[in-house]
């Protein structure tokens, strides 16, 4: 016996990783509903070898589905996701709506799967950043070990975590670079993101951080230990697909090196790729399409009592969206509803 499952997003970048990543994975289903705006109203999603026809998400009624699988925005969940729930759909939300509700579950699978049983205060589950989940599946196994005073990080984020306006202001930027009266003008970022970096994602706060540098704070403080301090950096680069963040981490006890790399070699959802020669560690471009957070550059930090440096490496649509919510539903399944 399987779930009755809604995608809801289904038309955009996210949502149809979604549906990939459950016919991937083999995810028990009885049934299947995509949901889109009425913009996109009979957009035609692929599931696997089927066709499906996506319905209108404003009048669709959710009596009797399992679990709703949202990836519309916070202005579109606000008004959708409380009806989902209260007709007894349990819905896993993409945004950033729910994430810093303390009624509300903020889970990442590896890290703490325990707190899958909250979901019952509102029939609601949060999903991460896509920044905060590659980078707390490769701390938690280490704070394990040894408990995390601080860690600073620097992302480099690709521009699908923006959107497809994104990905083609990139490629169109790109070519106009080459192809002379074709320049094209920025919109979707304040300036060109072709051939630069722009370290400004999301809106200013009034400390001078980003919205996206404090979801990382706030998120990984939630999801392993309130305890942990952490500073993050967050810029935009010109990559189609995949976040990198350089980690440093400073322990409350010495961990060396090796025990590091073993302790992430074990680990789930881990994948370590650390030669110390010419291509031994994991690009953006090596990982697209995959399911794994890569680690590679681990070393000592000289400059600090307890310290290690990591370069991680994720598919962003992957385990920092479509992924991680697939293996939420995935969890919720085995250790709740446990039907399939």
């Amino acid at each position: 016996m399987g779930y009755r499952i809604v995608v809801a997003g289904a038309t955009g970048n996210v949502g149809r990783e979604m549906l990939n990543i459950l016919d991937e994975r083999q995810f028990p289903i009885d049934q299947i509903a995509v949901l889109a705006s009425r913009n996109s109203l009979g957009t035609e999603c692929s599931f696997g070898d089927k066709t499906l026809k996506t319905e209108d998400l404003d009048t669709f009624d959710f009596t009797g589905w399992d679990m709703a699988l949202f990836a519309v925005g916070s202005d579109a969940t606000k008004e959708y996701a409380p009806k989902a729930a209260a007709a007894g759909c349990v819905v896993i939300d993409n945004s950033s709506l729910y994430r810093y509700d303390p009624d509300i579950p903020l889970i990442v699978p590896e890290c703490n799967p325990e707190a899958i049983h909250d979901y019952k205060n509102k029939n609601i589950i949060a999903n991460p950043n896509c920044s905060t989940a590659q980078m707390v599946v490769a701390l938690k196994p280490l704070h394990d070990r040894s408990k995390i005073k601080r860690v600073v990080v620097s992302t480099y984020q690709s521009v699908s975590g923006t959107g497809k306006a994104a990905i083609e202001e990139l490629w169109n930027q790109t070519k106009g670079k080459y192809v002379p009266g074709q320049e094209v003008e920025a919109k979707v970022y304040p300036k060109d993101i072709a051939f630069n970096v722009i370290p400004h994602i999301d809106v200013f706060m009034d400390d001078g951080s980003t919205k996206e540098e404090w979801k990382m704070v706030a998120e990984t403080k939630k999801i392993i230990d309130k305890s942990i301090k952490v500073t993050a950096t967050c810029v935009r680069v010109p990559v189609f697909v995949g976040h990198s963040e350089a980690v440093n981490i400073e322990f409350e006890d010495f961990v060396d090196e090796d025990e590091v790399r073993d302790i992430l070699r074990e680990a789930p959802g881990v994948m370590v790729v650390d030669k110390r020669e010419d291509g031994g560690y994991i690009t953006p471009i090596d990982c697209v399409g995959e399911f794994a957070t890569y680690v590679s550059r681990i070393r000592q930090d000289s400059t600090i009592d307890n310290g290690v440096n990591l370069w991680v490496v994720s598919d962003n649509l992957r385990k920092g969206a479509a992924l991680n919510t697939v293996q939420i539903a995935e969890l919720l399944g085995r250790e709740v509803l446990k039907k399939g």
